[in-house]
């Protein structure tokens, strides 16, 4: 059996884990063409640090923390750019009258303030969302795993007063 290049093992773990590039990307960036950069700048990355992969770590794991540390320096950089440009997608907060359904009004609103988060906070709420366990966001993150359940409480409770506030400020039109 032929033994596999660096190039096609970095090949082979981008294609199947693809998803997780994306998903950070669409949490930090608001536009595709940001997006893309931004995924490209995370396969830069883990080309650079494939030979360092400790294999006592989930695969996942280490690509999550590549991404996310790619991720919140970008956002930082950017920082100011984004500001200028505004919420998700460079668009305003839904209104009642909206065509979309409710259920899809809702998830566009939670990515709006999701966007909105600190920047620990939303690889918090990327990673929670993606179904990990707290252990698991403990150390892609780099924090105990009670700060991690203490932290995603707090964001919970904080997107629950946005959504309530979204709610009144609509019942107020």
């Amino acid at each position: 059996m032929p033994i596999e290049t660096p190039s096609q093992v970095f090949q082979e773990l981008v294609e199947q884990h693809r998803g997780i590039l994306f998903k950070v990307a669409k949490a930090y960036c608001s536009h595709e063409e940001e997006q893309q950069d931004l995924v490209q700048e995370m396969m830069i990355q883990i080309w650079q640090s494939l030979q360092r992969y400790d294999p006592r770590y989930k695969i996942s794991t280490w690509l999550y923390r590549i991404a996310l540390n790619v991720a919140i320096s970008h956002f930082r950089k950017n920082k100011v750019h984004q500001r200028k440009q505004g919420t998700l997608q460079g668009q305003t907060p839904l209104s009642e009258d909206s065509d979309q359904p409710e259920k899809e009004q809702q998830l566009r609103l939670l990515e709006q303030f999701i966007e909105e988060l600190k920047e620990l906070d939303k690889a918090l709420m990327v990673l929670y969302l993606e179904d990990r366990s707290y252990a698991e966001i403990a150390e892609i993150i780099g924090i105990s795993v009670s700060n991690v359940a203490t932290k995603i409480g707090r964001i919970k409770d904080k997107l629950k007063q946005r959504f309530s506030q979204q709610k009144i400020s609509q019942n107020g039109r």
